[in-house]
């Protein structure tokens, strides 16, 4: 005897024939409207407002600003160097100095030539203080 041939009361809970579902819903089945409680809205906070406040909770604060010049770098050379954007990262960030890795010795040196003005950029757009840009090259 199948489970469609199968009286309702023989039939183990949850198996329903195909076609047999229920149409009512419960309290945590409701289908969404779309509409969004305006109170709870007002009650909620930006993930940027959150994240400084929570990496200094878990002792994450040296990271978080590095990855915030990383992002900064990452602008400021697409914006400036663009033929240097993909070839160099920001890999290190202490004592006020960024040490930025680049894939060719051109790319470096094109760095190096521009550190002035790429210096003054980062500190303006990171906001952090940032007194020296030291360059080294990818060893493959």
């Amino acid at each position: 005897m199948s489970g469609r041939d199968r009286p309702a009361g023989d039939r183990p809970p949850g198996d329903r024939p195909p076609g047999d579902r229920p149409t009512s819903h419960g309290a945590g089945d409701r289908p969404r409207t779309g509409s969004r409680d305006p109170d709870r809205v007002a009650d909620m906070e930006r993930l940027a407002d959150l994240l400084p406040e929570t990496a200094r909770r878990f002792g994450l604060e040296e990271q978080l600003e590095q990855a915030r010049l990383a992002a900064a770098w990452l602008t400021l050379i697409a914006d400036r160097v663009p033929a240097a954007a993909g070839a160099c990262r920001l890999v290190g960030f202490s004592q006020d100095v960024v040490t930025i890795e680049a894939d060719l010795p051109i790319v470096a040196q094109e760095i190096r030539l521009r550190t002035p003005e790429l210096l003054t950029a980062l500190r303006n757009s990171a906001r952090v203080s940032v007194r020296q840009l030291r360059v080294v090259n990818r060893h493959v």
